[in-house]
């Protein structure tokens, strides 16, 4: 008995198709350049033209999939290898005028390539995240480009960055090391700030640098045994980007005052003897070059910040007297400028205005302070007179009006008593 099964009739010569989603399409950035590059060619360096060309052509191209191609051809004029160096720079089939390396060094030729990016990903708006891209790419190979070529894609950088087409963060890449040890990184940076204050103005940079976070790392332009705020400050004035240094100084000023209050603040918590807290305070502001003033703010909302405040007024000024007579002549080392004694009289005029349980305490904490030679008759009587701050003022005024009173009674008599003698 026969059990194998009779065989299925097999028709000969029928092909079999490939559905098109099994398709896998080849990976082919040298043609896509060939088909960029003539076309960039044929524009004969007119920018209208090139965009014309680029916006057409986007709709039968894959610029999605070959968006870094794309990118260096319109920078560097061709492909670019790992590094930074040309690919095929011999062959002027390959390659192309019509970019940003063989523009003029002019701030108004760039101006008008950067144009050219701008209608390009504001056409094709999914160009956006790789252009980001292209960009952090070409400043880790900055080594790799001549001078002029870094001059000119600093200047395009920070016009693009001025008009947002282009975000802060990618200035990421300016701190790797293999850029900064030569003194590249600082050199373009300020190459491209310059091109973006012409572009807008030094608020737009530093505003932008804050926000990305990247204000707290400018000192990494340099090799790690150059990187101080004299040395920046020096580098970027002598460069005529005065407005940058003082920046960083305001910055590091800031910084240095967020660690001192928070330290400050742990030392009190710890109950050190006052001796010990004006020492060390003494010794950060000179280390950092702080200003008197400014650590008398520090100085105060530390103090109000270490205890645990009663909720009811007539409990509260009775402890808030308490404490701060205790730490009065830590606020006395730090008095010595009558700016300071001003700002300390404007912020415990905020301060009890913000906190309302605290508003019939403000001309007892005053009169305490001038007791404890925290504050000098003149600093009250300016502040009185024409010092204060409009939070409460009626209520302040109206409070410190009988000590005033008697500091300016006090004041005649003692000039009358002179004359007497």
């Amino acid at each position: 008995m026969n059990t194998s099964k009779p065989q299925k009739p097999v028709l000969t010569g029928q092909r079999y198709k490939t559905r098109k989603r099994d398709e896998k399409e080849k990976f082919e950035p040298t043609v896509f350049r060939d088909t960029i590059v003539a076309g960039l060619n044929e524009s004969g360096g007119d920018l209208e033209s090139v965009s014309r060309f680029l916006d057409v052509v986007g709709s039968r191209v894959d610029y999605r999939r070959y968006a870094d191609t794309l990118f260096d051809i319109l920078i560097a004029g061709s492909m670019l290898a790992p590094g930074g160096s040309r690919i095929d720079e011999g062959d002027s089939s390959k390659v192309t005028a019509a970019c940003v390396f063989r523009a003029e060094e002019s701030h108004a030729s760039l101006h008008l390539h950067a144009q050219v990016f701008n209608k390009l990903i504001r056409r094709y708006k999914y160009l956006e995240k790789a252009f980001e891209e292209e960009v952090k790419k070409l400043l880790l190979f900055l080594k790799a480009f001549s001078e002029s070529e870094q001059t000119k894609l600093a200047t395009l950088t920070g016009i693009l960055l001025a008009s947002n087409i282009l975000p802060a963060s990618i200035l990421s890449s300016l701190f790797t090391d293999s850029v900064v040890k030569d003194g590249v990184s600082a050199s373009f940076a300020v190459k491209m700030f310059k091109s973006w204050i012409a572009e807008k103005d030094a608020n737009s940079v530093t505003s932008s640098l804050r926000k990305s976070g990247l204000d707290k790392r400018l000192l990494e332009l340099f090799p790690p045994s150059k990187q101080s705020v004299d040395h920046f400050y020096k580098f970027f004035s002598d460069a005529g980007l005065k407005e940058l240094s003082d920046f960083l100084r305001v910055q590091q000023s800031l910084g240095t005052r967020k660690e001192l209050q928070k330290e400050l603040q742990e030392r009190l918590d710890q109950h050190l003897p006052i001796k010990e807290l004006v020492l060390y305070v003494k010794e950060v502001m000179k280390k950092h070059e702080l200003q008197e003033p400014a650590v008398m703010g520090l100085l105060w909302s530390c103090l109000m910040n270490a205890v645990e405040w009663n909720k009811k007024e007539e409990l509260v000024t009775e402890q808030a007297i308490k404490h701060l007579k205790l730490y009065a002549p830590l606020l006395a080392a730090f008095s010595s400028q009558g700016q300071s004694e001003l700002l300390l009289l404007l912020k415990v005029q905020e301060f009890c205005y913000d906190n309302i349980h605290f508003i019939k305490a403000f001309s007892k904490i005053l009169v305490l302070f001038y007791k404890a030679d925290v504050l000098s008759e003149e600093a009250i009587l300016k502040w009185h007179r024409e010092a204060h701050s409009p939070k409460g003022k009626s209520v302040f005024l109206e409070q410190m009006r009988p000590f005033v009173e008697w500091l300016l009674n006090a004041e005649e008599e003692s000039g009358s008593e002179t004359e007497e003698a």
